[in-house]
């Protein structure tokens, strides 16, 4: 609080960045944890709340007429364009946010500022603990087939002492010895020697990981070349093994410089190596940044915003992580060959590609509780640098990097091209998003696991995947069908240009005046909370009707029955949704009637077939969305009484049947 130079100030705007009429006025509050804004229109009271530690910058512009400017830009890609009236309480309001938005140092005590140390929802000790022991990775590996004769569970790294950034807990070859992975994580950059990520208990092929090595222009480490002799030996199926570098050649080839490089294929026996081609955490930055100033053009023309998407290069990079994803999935699932995968350090390109291929090869990761897991050993254990890459406190501004928000968006491509095979939904991705950077949760604290120990994140803070696990309900994709055969084996996406989409629904979610289509995914959700409250008042009305015929002996229940008969919900759709395994398969019937619709005689109601000779213009009504062929719920009611006039109106069918 005491960073608070003024904790409120009135007759503030939060102005519409699409339409300016839209523009609402009210006060503005700032808390120790929030920024709220409430407005003060007609009586009614709306309150948008911002935590301090989305907030990514803070920007005062030249005071106005109107006005002092002060835009708010989130992490989560939210927008807040405030006009304050006096310059001296927008300067106030600056200096405030800026600091309460992020802890000055990048030191230990700092982390005592972020948000998750001070959150305390109502839960015990002992549901603390709980929340904490809901993912095991141990139950994972052990779903893999591990430990066997061919991998073990080495305590080499126990207490930190081979490398300060990897998990205490790893799996290396049964046939390697504690000196080799000793030197070989002396070879290795930051000491991140090859270790288990994914093992095929199928075919005995396993994904691996490490950092680059120390090989500068002609160095060689004994223990290097026995330890990925012993990733070889582990998969008796093949007599070679992969050796995938996700730099491009020639910024491998620049380290080399520096004393480190990438593995000599004459050193190693048996390995064939594969440069992959994704670029830098700086590129990625700046890709991004480009991305999103597209995004931030208002009301621009197609072709602006097309162009400006190209030239940011991002989906560019999402179609290179794609690609090496592919590349590993395909050797392991297809070829039966085992994959050593790094990239400099091996916690940022290595994570993401080890991840997607995870995610083509195994059906598990790609349900809701598979992608924690998958989250939670991939990048929260193996020490991916949460803390510098999504700026959690003020540091360096280079180490920035949405490296985590490009395997999500890998994920969602996939979920556009496999819509049944994922049993989430965009929803739980974003979720993940916003509380990556929201410092909400302990999870995404610190750079490594043994970081998280020395602040005893699990005894002082919660864990997001406890909650996201209780609300499942909200995420589960209507379309998933996990007894599908698509759904059970390799995903095998294509990558040419034309299938990478751009996420609105993540970069531009907060702009809903300029994106007023609803997804199917939303449709369909408010299709099955239709059913279930149709069948909800059908038992009711089955059960007034069986307590009248015991009341009344029986008189009037024929009256009674044919008013229940005459209702908007005594209707009932036979086509089987749970039988359909595309989104078109659900635009192939339209429901007629609603229970939040005028009265319509039963005898009334139809269905459109598929087949039907009518046109698309007719099947869809004006509030639809023709190229999806997706109903927009956020319309009218068709039976409105603008629509009443509509000579294409449901009424009018009604009127022809």
């Amino acid at each position: 609080m005491e960073h608070i130079r003024l904790p409120k100030v009135e007759n503030v705007k939060l102005l519409d960045r699409v339409s300016p009429k839209r523009s609402r006025a009210g006060t503005l509050y700032l808390t120790a944890t929030h920024t709220i804004f409430v407005e003060n229109e007609a009586g009614v009271r709306n309150e948008t709340w911002v935590l301090h530690s989305l907030v990514c910058s803070v920007e005062k512009q030249s005071a106005s007429a109107s006005g002092c400017p002060l835009i708010i830009h989130c992490k989560n890609f939210q927008v807040l364009n405030f006009v304050i009236p006096g310059e001296r309480e927008c300067h106030d309001i600056h200096v405030s946010l800026q600091r309460l938005s992020q802890p000055v140092l990048c030191l230990a005590e700092s982390y005592e500022e972020l948000y998750c140390f001070s959150y305390k929802p109502n839960v015990d000790v002992e549901e603390r603990r709980q929340e904490w022991d809901f993912l095991d990775l141990k139950a994972d590996y052990n779903r893999m087939g591990l430990p066997n004769s061919l991998w073990k569970l080495s305590p080499v790294n126990r207490h930190y002492k081979v490398s300060d950034t990897y998990p205490a807990d790893l799996f290396v070859p049964e046939s390697a010895a504690p000196p080799v992975i000793v030197g070989s994580s002396k070879f290795r950059s930051r000491g991140r020697f090859p270790t288990l990520a994914y093992y095929s208990k199928e075919n005995y092929a396993a994904i691996c990981r490490s950092s680059q090595p120390l090989s500068g222009f002609s160095a060689r480490c004994l223990e290097d070349e026995q330890m990925l002799e012993a990733i070889l030996r582990s998969n008796p199926r093949s007599d070679f093994m992969y050796v995938v570098d996700t730099r491009p050649k020639l910024n491998a080839i620049a380290n080399r410089a520096a004393g480190k490089g990438y593995e000599n294929e004459d050193n190693y026996s048996n390995i064939k190596f594969q440069f992959i081609g994704i670029e830098n955490i700086h590129v990625m930055r700046n890709s991004q940044q480009k991305m999103l100033e597209v995004c931030a053009l208002r009301s621009p023309s197609m072709s602006e915003f097309l162009e400006g998407l190209e030239s940011s290069g991002w989906l560019k990079h999402i179609k290179a992580v794609l690609d090496a994803g592919i590349f590993i999935a395909k050797a392991i699932a297809e070829e039966g060959v085992s994959v050593l995968v790094h990239c400099s350090d091996g916690w940022d390109r290595t994570a993401q590609v080890c991840s997607v291929a995870c995610v083509l090869l195994d059906p598990y990761y790609r349900t809701i509780k598979g992608l924690m897991v998958l989250i939670e050993r991939d990048w929260i254990s193996f020490g991916h640098k949460f803390s510098h890459r999504c700026n959690h406190q003020v540091g360096d501004p280079k180490e920035v990097s949405p490296i985590i928000d490009q395997l999500l968006e890998c994920v969602w491509q996939l979920m556009e091209q496999f819509p049944c095979v994922f049993e989430f939904n965009e929803r739980f991705l974003i979720t993940i998003h916003s509380h990556i950077y929201s410092c909400q949760y302990g999870n995404f604290i610190g750079n490594s696991q043994r970081e998280r120990i020395e602040l005893r994140v699990r005894e002082r803070t919660h864990s997001l995947w406890s909650y996201l696990w209780t609300n499942q309900a909200d995420y589960i994709n209507p379309l998933y069908r996990p007894d599908h055969s698509q759904t059970q084996g390799l995903l095998r996406p294509s990558t040419a240009p034309y299938c990478f989409k751009f996420w609105r629904g993540l970069y531009n979610r907060f702009d809903r005046g300029m994106h007023p289509r609803q997804s199917t995914d939303d449709y369909l959700r408010a299709i099955q909370e239709e059913t279930q409250q149709l069948e909800e008042q059908l038992a009711s009305h089955k059960q007034k009707i069986a307590q009248l015929k015991q009341e009344q002996g029986g008189k009037n229940v024929a009256q009674v029955t044919a008013t229940l008969d005459k209702s908007p919900t005594a209707w009932a759709c036979g086509h089987d949704l749970a039988l359909a395994n595309t989104p078109q398969d659900y635009t192939g019937f339209f429901i007629t009637s609603s229970p939040c619709q005028p009265k319509v005689p039963e005898s009334s109601l139809i269905l459109v077939p598929k087949d039907s000779n009518q046109s698309s213009e007719t099947s869809f009504s004006n509030g639809s969305d023709q190229e999806s062929g997706i109903a927009d719920l956020s319309c009218r009611s068709p039976l409105s009484e603008d629509s009443s006039r509509d000579p294409d109106s449901d009424e009018a069918a009604y009127s022809a049947a």
